[in-house]
């Protein structure tokens, strides 16, 4: 499980022009599940971003997590996250899960992270979506469940 997470100051997410997610200060999170992801990869994601110390301290210092600030989570599915792009130029999916495992998986996430305190907003599952955010810093990582 990949996931591209970026604090932000504000971030939405529109499907067919409408608003269908949207959060103040926290992060856009783009995750992406592969064939063979499990719970296991949703949970050390969640708890990785859930502590990850990337906010601001009053010292302008790397030093609070999401919890800390009291953040929320907008959350976007991205199979593309899982593309291989080594050989050719059109990129193959073919280690992306199924759609269905996909689904699981994601809204899996989400519930976890939500369990944990952070409130959850998303996009729609294989929607295609217009996501818009503020990136504070900016300030971007990539966490992968297969490198813990």
């Amino acid at each position: 499980m990949i996931a591209v997470i970026q604090r932000c100051s504000h971030g939405n997410v529109t499907v067919n022009k409408s608003i269908v997610g949207e959060i103040g200060q926290g992060l856009v999170i783009l995750l992406g599940v592969a064939e063979n992801d499990q719970e296991q990869d949703g949970d050390y994601l969640v708890n990785k971003i859930m502590h990850l110390r990337i906010f601001s301290d009053n010292n302008d210092k790397m030093n609070l997590s999401l919890l800390d600030i009291g953040g929320s989570a907008l959350v976007i599915s991205q199979f593309t996250l899982c593309g291989d792009t080594r050989k050719g130029r059109r990129p193959s999916f073919t280690h992306a899960a199924s759609p269905e495992k996909g689904k699981i998986l994601y809204e899996y996430f989400m519930t976890k992270l939500s369990q944990g305190g952070i409130p959850v907003q998303s996009g729609k599952f294989g929607a295609m979506m217009d996501v818009s955010l503020m990136n504070d810093g900016p300030v971007t990582f990539v966490l992968d469940s297969t490198q813990k």
